[in-house]
């Protein structure tokens, strides 16, 4: 029998850590770790004519140690504004934005409270565009390690360049000029390949 996969939250996921919950019946989002900064919990990659941009979500500082579940999303300033920009220019011209459009910008107009139930919101979203169904359930103690599952939060931890991923390359938009870039946020794979990233 498949065990379970085990992944962290994640702001608009790589495409690797999309692959792995593809292959995968039943997704453990780990609900009871602490925050960590500066890593794919709130930033994701795109690219655009230019090259790489990354996106984060602005968030509140309330205490040293905080839980991924009660970390909270800061308004100050207009991040949903610049992040819909940013994507509307990166990817407006690529063959599947019309498509899906409409799934995503909401998500830059509803301000949420708090970092997982936004991720969450995002992923169940991006789900039901490829008309997967999967069954997601949370931690509610947190382990270091697991043996009862593929424990894989690893890929909200890693840093550019830190490793390298076997990803099969697809069309991007801007490839012909700055050539392909492997695991961006899935949303770059949505807009450019459509359902065809379930193949990827």
């Amino acid at each position: 029998m498949q065990q379970p996969i085990l992944l962290s939250s994640a702001y608009l996921p790589s495409v690797y850590y999309l692959k792995q919950i593809l292959l995968h019946d039943t997704l453990i989002i780990e609900k009871q770790e602490n925050f960590t900064k500066q890593t794919y919990r709130n930033r994701c990659d795109i690219v655009s004519a230019n090259g790489l941009i990354s996106l984060s979500i602005p968030l509140i500082k309330q205490n040293n140690k905080e839980l991924i579940s009660e970390k909270k999303i800061s308004y100050t300033e207009n991040w949903q504004q610049q992040h819909w920009r940013t994507l509307v220019s990166a990817y407006k011209n690529s063959p599947y934005f019309d498509f899906f459009e409409h799934e995503f910008k909401p998500f830059y107009e509803t301000q949420y409270e708090y970092l997982f139930d936004y991720n969450l919101q995002l992923l169940e979203t991006i789900l039901k565009i490829l008309r997967v169904k999967k069954t997601i359930l949370f931690t509610d103690e947190y382990q270091l390690t697991h043996s009862n599952f593929d424990d894989l939060r690893i890929l909200s931890d890693l840093k550019k360049n830190e490793i390298t991923l076997k990803q099969t390359p697809y069309y991007q938009l801007f490839s012909d000029k700055i050539g392909f870039k492997e695991n961006l946020s899935c949303i770059d794979a949505l807009f450019n390949i459509g359902l065809g990233v379930v193949e990827l």
